[in-house]
């Protein structure tokens, strides 16, 4: 005598990854929302970027001899350095610059010269997205640049 086979039943491999969707898309916008939000990654992504390119600048200037200029339009939303980089930064985040006047070509662009030597002469650039704030500053003396989240909110 044989059994009556019972029948399994199961999910099918299109609801298994309609779930699996689901799941990622509620953990990327949950990530999102707690990490600050999206803007807060275009701050943090965009400071970096600006501190890669003074650096970038400065290594320039070491290795070719001759000076380079790192400049930063704070009000068209512009940054230029060596070799045709340039960019944009985003219409959220506030920008200040502190500099030397001297070498500014506009007033109101902010330039920093980084020499030969490794020397520069200085400045400061601020980030701000409601509160949260970076900061990126080149010491005028060795031209070294550091990024560094600035007070203001978590």
């Amino acid at each position: 005598m044989s059994r009556p086979r019972a029948r399994v039943r199961g999910f099918s491999l299109l609801e298994v990854l309609l779930v699996v969707g689901l799941i990622a898309v509620t953990g990327v916008l949950a990530a999102g929302v707690m990490g600050g939000g999206f803007d807060r990654i275009a701050l943090q992504s965009t400071a970096k970027q600006l501190a890669a390119q003074l650096r970038y600048t400065r290594a320039q200037a070491i290795s070719t001899g001759v000076p380079q200029r790192f400049t930063l339009d704070p009000v068209a939303r512009t940054w230029s350095a060596p070799n045709g980089r340039a960019g944009t930064i985003p219409p959220s985040l506030e920008v200040e610059f502190t500099g030397a006047r001297e070498i500014q070509t506009r007033d109101d662009e902010g330039a920093v010269l980084f020499f030969a030597d490794g020397a520069a002469t200085g400045g400061r650039i601020r980030l701000d997205l409601r509160g949260a704030v970076w900061q990126i500053d080149v010491a005028w003396l060795t031209g070294e640049v550091r990024l560094a989240r600035a007070g203001g909110a978590p």
